[in-house]
């Protein structure tokens, strides 16, 4: 009986999931970056432009849902006068809190984790640039059809300082990263 009431709650709990609606994808998109903060203040720095791509699984209680994803994104920055740039790859893990419209428009909000996966410096003479992890909160609004196609924008604002280095004349690693995402994502299944 004691190994059979575990089985039984398991078994009422994926019967609950599929009451609700489960549903998963596929997403990608373009991100704006740009480092923000007292810590760059010397540099004369502009956006970098990127990628993210990854997946995404959508748990929806009516018009609020829960959506964890899994993304390859970058981030950093380019200096202005020079041609050198600041490029960073992170695993990103954004939980987003989803409000979606009878009319298909929704807003979102939530955290993400970001797990430096590599960096590329032009004119490296900082030995390792950035943190490994980075943290920030994510704000979006876009559009889903009834059939799942996704058209949306995010904003990041970075809350962990990115620099992993002493200070020196000029560069501070007080900073941290901001970005835009615009992309598209696409439903897998029914």
């Amino acid at each position: 009986m004691k190994k059979l009431l575990p089985l039984l709650i398991l078994a009422i709990s994926v019967n609950g999931l599929h009451a609700q609606k489960l549903s998963g994808g596929l997403k990608a998109g373009v991100n704006i970056t740009n480092f923000t903060g007292p810590g760059l203040n010397n540099i004369d720095k502009k956006a970098l432009v990127g990628f993210n791509a990854g997946g995404f699984l959508n748990l929806r209680f009516g018009a609020i849902s829960l959506q964890p994803e899994v993304l390859v994104s970058t981030a950093g920055a380019k200096y202005k006068n020079a041609d050198s740039s600041f490029k960073l790859t992170y695993l990103s893990v954004p939980v987003m809190l989803k409000y979606r419209a009878d009319g298909g428009f929704y807003v979102e909000i939530g955290p993400q984790v970001g797990f430096k996966l590599g960096e590329d410096i032009s004119n490296k003479t900082i030995g390792d640039f950035a943190k490994d992890l980075d943290l920030s909160a994510a704000g979006g609004l876009g559009f889903q059809t009834k059939r799942g196609l996704g058209i949306g924008a995010r904003y990041l604002l970075g809350l962990s300082k990115v620099g992993n280095f002493q200070p020196s004349a000029g560069l501070n690693p007080d900073f941290k990263n901001s970005v835009i995402q615009v992309g598209i994502s696409f439903p897998l299944g029914k």
